[in-house]
């Protein structure tokens, strides 16, 4: 009789079912660097903590902002299709400035500082040195915007995720002063102006109408985009989000007394007609002027694919980013003050009473 031979089942590990923690740990010291280089003294470095730990206030009696009547402010948001882009043409690093971008620069639209900000990176699988460039993106978004990057969680899941394909989200919390909390519902008024700041293309929107549009089909056309352009389609395509927090922080610093701003609105999906309307008053009309600043190219040649003007105004910031209504009063004022401050800076229209529309003229 033959015997039969026992099998030896082979031990199930983490790593064989494809999450590698050594992996992670060795991302996680090649992150340490940017982290830490996005901190002020307001951050409380615990190494190994569980989570990170930030004062509202600076300790420095010289620094103190001295608030009376804080108020937390929060914002999340991610990068959408853009990330296929960027894997496409290997260029991850602005991907993280772009996560960055997109919530502070919604934060900053109630008038608040950003203080910190969390990041979460879901991968196929996690590659230290690829993840490492994410976060150095993201430590870059974060000095450009004065916040500290105080954490974050990296998920590995073969599972969900295609092979080299990753997802990211992230997460600030800002703070002010609840009497300076800028709010457009109850403040703005007809006669108000309207300042718009250039975007500098098109920053993390509409991503998915246009890699349908933009597919060169032959090198020649490539070129010919290109010439267009004035640059590499990548370069305009892949171009990180502007951030526009320091120089709006520093103008409301300028008016500390008035209420010079009466609201404030970050240009993204839905273009100019959904972003700035939604903070201003429902008996309001926004009447933009015939003058307009330069559209950057990249906005006629998505056009030129066959997009229609008025679906490019729907879905695109059409070079405009960031806007401001303010005091008429104060208007030139704060025109000079952003353009002295690096920010090509724009009257393009008034408030009117009406029915909550958005009217060109021309």
């Amino acid at each position: 009789m033959a015997k039969r031979r026992s099998k030896t089942r082979e031990k199930l590990t983490y790593k064989a079912s494809g999450v590698d923690i050594s992996a992670n740990d060795r991302m996680v010291e090649k992150i340490q660097h940017a982290m830490r280089h996005t901190y002020g003294p307001r951050v409380l470095s615990r190494a190994g903590a569980f989570a990170g730990l930030m004062r509202l206030d600076f300790r420095e009696r010289l620094l103190k902002r001295h608030y009376r009547d804080p108020v937390l402010v929060a914002g999340a948001d991610g990068v959408g299709s853009k990330l296929l882009l960027g894997l496409e043409h290997n260029r991850i690093r602005g991907l993280g400035v772009d996560l960055v971008a997109m919530s502070v620069n919604d934060v900053l639209t109630i008038g608040a500082e950003p203080l910190f900000f969390l990041d979460y990176v879901a991968c196929h699988k996690l590659e230290p040195d690829r993840i490492a460039e994410i976060v150095s993106g993201i430590s870059d978004g974060c000095r450009q915007a004065g916040c500290a990057l105080l954490g974050g969680e990296t998920a590995e899941m073969p599972a969900l995720y295609a092979p080299t394909h990753f997802d990211l989200a992230g997460f600030c919390v800002g703070v002010i002063e609840h009497r300076r909390i800028i709010d457009g519902h109850r403040h703005v008024e007809p006669g108000d102006a309207v300042i718009g700041l250039a975007s500098n293309g098109l920053h993390s929107n509409g991503f998915s109408l246009v890699r349908k549009a933009i597919r060169p089909r032959s090198k020649k056309s490539r070129l010919a985009a290109e010439r267009l352009l004035g640059e590499p389609l990548a370069e305009a395509l892949l171009r990180p989000t502007r951030i526009y927090v320091k120089p709006i922080l520093k103008l409301l610093a300028s008016y500390r007394r008035k209420r010079v701003i009466r609201a404030m609105a970050h240009i993204t999906g839905g273009g100019l007609a959904d972003n700035l309307l939604r903070v201003i008053p429902k008996d309001c009309d926004v009447h933009l002027s015939r003058k307009w600043p330069p559209i950057p190219p990249i906005f006629r040649l998505i056009q030129k694919c066959g997009v229609s003007k008025k679906e490019m105004d729907r879905v695109f910031n059409m070079g405009i980013g960031y806007v401001l209504v303010v005091r008429p009063a104060f208007a030139e004022s704060i025109l000079r003050r952003l353009n002295r401050l690096g920010e090509s800076a724009y009257r393009i229209g008034t408030i009117r009473r009406g029915q909550g529309r958005l009217l060109r003229r021309g």
